[in-house]
């Protein structure tokens, strides 16, 4: 199929491309579209016109530094993946990036519009919203943060606002004494996940496990992140610890049955996957601050 037609806009300025948006409820942004072409292909979304914002050089950045990571609305998904600075303030990053689809796919979409896109079988979603980032969003009447544990409110909904452009994904640094880890099962690689985990533990200055949480993809409506601390109360990482874990996930997801999968399998897998992405995470713990 065709898309449907539409108007195109390819403003040179922030100011123009704000203005366009705030014209026009029915427009849409473009920066990378790996997410947005194949949906207008489909004619699964007909906006009336759409704002090409590929003219902003200025958002095409990753910068790190002791806070975090600042991730721009145009950089690409390669240009995070490959940053050592960003690697080294929060691994989770790269570790996640390498499992989005393939890498022709990276190389043109963009990180910032993989989260707004706000499908909760990506990988981006669910890490932003494990790691406590924040996204910096414009419009004509100005700036605002949104936490991106309140972004997501459906299959492919947020609260975005139309008139509103993504500006800047701000991911916190890994605190001292925590590891990351990601995982995930899809029918082929560069599939959609079937199910998919990424965890951060956090352990004390004797070494005891203090803190341990998950994100999950693909078996909720939208990113999903549960504590799972109470299955290591003893500070370890003990076979019968994760199992527990494992345990409180497959409770604590709520998947559907589609044509790739039935619901009682994605169950299944979040148990599985639960057990070993914490003990990669526990394994890989840091013992210092990046400085």
């Amino acid at each position: 199929m065709k898309p449907a037609p539409f108007s195109y806009l390819r403003p040179t300025t922030l100011e123009e491309a704000l203005s366009a948006l705030a014209a026009d409820p029915d427009a849409k942004v473009l920066a990378g579209g790996q997410s947005l072409v194949p949906l207008l292909s489909m004619r699964l979304a007909h906006p009336s016109a759409l704002v090409d914002i590929n003219g902003l050089d200025e958002l095409a950045y990753v910068r790190s530094d002791e806070d975090g990571v600042r991730i721009g609305a145009l950089a690409r998904h390669a240009d995070v993946e490959s940053d050592d600075s960003a690697w080294r303030v929060q691994p989770l990053l790269r570790q996640a990036l390498g499992l989005v689809a393939h890498p022709t796919i990276r190389n043109r979409g963009t990180t910032v519009g993989s989260l707004v896109h706000a499908d909760a079988a990506a990988e981006m979603p669910a890490v932003a919203t494990l790691l406590g980032a924040r996204l910096l969003v414009a419009s004509s009447e100005g700036r605002r943060t949104i936490d991106a544990e309140d972004l997501f409110i459906g299959p492919l909904e947020s609260t975005l606002r139309h008139d509103e452009l993504a500006l800047e994904l701000q991911v916190p640094a890994l605190p001292a004494r925590s590891g990351t880890a990601i995982d995930e099962v899809a029918r082929r690689h560069g599939d959609y996940a079937l199910c998919g985990v990424a965890s951060v533990v956090s352990v004390g200055d004797s070494g005891a496990i203090e803190s341990v949480r998950a994100a999950y993809l693909s078996v909720s409506l939208t990113p999903l992140v549960v504590d799972l601390s109470e299955a290591f109360a003893d500070g370890t990482a003990s076979d019968a610890n994760l199992a527990a874990a494992g345990e409180i996930a497959t409770g604590a997801v709520d998947p559907e049955t589609d044509i790739h999968a039935s619901a009682d399998y994605r169950r299944h897998l979040a148990g599985i996957l639960t057990r070993r992405v914490v003990a990669r995470a526990h394994a890989s713990v840091r013992t210092e601050e990046v400085r």
